[in-house]
């Protein structure tokens, strides 16, 4: 187990590193918003090339993101549910829901979008409009955010285990989901 758990350790540094990176394409986001916005305006001007630019930065953030929301534990989950059961049963809801409901969608995305993304570069797809940028990079990029959600889930579904053996402290014991306090266990009964 502990080589699986040095292998998490070092998924989660590189989803965090790119998900804190992410948040930079925000704001590099809407600076070309608000730039395109302008020269429209006061110029008369635009490009469908700023527009795809805004779309294809908004997407890189999101996906890049995505990774290491699942890393902070930020994914939205029905917290009136999952609140009211001990940690010992959120712990079990946490990898059954990983195993079963996010590592087969994962799965699923990452077999369908690869040939689709492969075809897209070799073919060199464009935009269909006029000025309009690549396409292949904006869809390589979808393809990179659900291979990093795949190690993520891998390195989610290592420490889950590694928690509930004892093999190490539950990174989010503190505070639950969403700051709210966990449920103990003499609490339920």
């Amino acid at each position: 187990m502990g080589g699986l758990l040095a292998l998490s350790r070092w998924i989660d540094i590189i989803n965090e590193r790119i998900g804190k990176s992410a948040s930079w394409l925000i704001l590099i986001s809407v600076l070309v918003s608000a730039t395109n916005a302008i020269v429209r305006k006061m110029f008369d001007m635009s490009s469908n090339s700023w527009l795809e630019l805004q779309w294809y930065l908004f997407g890189a953030a999101f996906l890049g993101a995505a990774a290491y929301t699942l890393k902070q534990n930020e994914h939205i989950r029905i917290d009136i549910v999952y609140g009211a059961f001990p940690r010992k049963v959120q712990h079990w809801i946490d990898l059954l829901g990983h195993l079963f409901f996010l590592m087969p969608f994962v799965i699923l995305m990452l077999v369908k979008l690869t040939p689709f993304v492969m075809l897209s570069v070799r073919s060199g797809e464009m935009s269909t409009n006029s000025g309009g940028l690549i396409l292949w990079p904006a869809k390589m990029l979808l393809l990179i955010g659900f291979w990093q959600l795949f190690a993520q889930g891998v390195s989610e579904i290592i420490k889950k285990i590694a928690v509930m053996r004892g093999l190490m402290e539950d990174p989010h014991s503190l505070t639950g989901h969403h700051g709210m306090d966990p449920i103990t266990e003499e609490e339920a009964l």
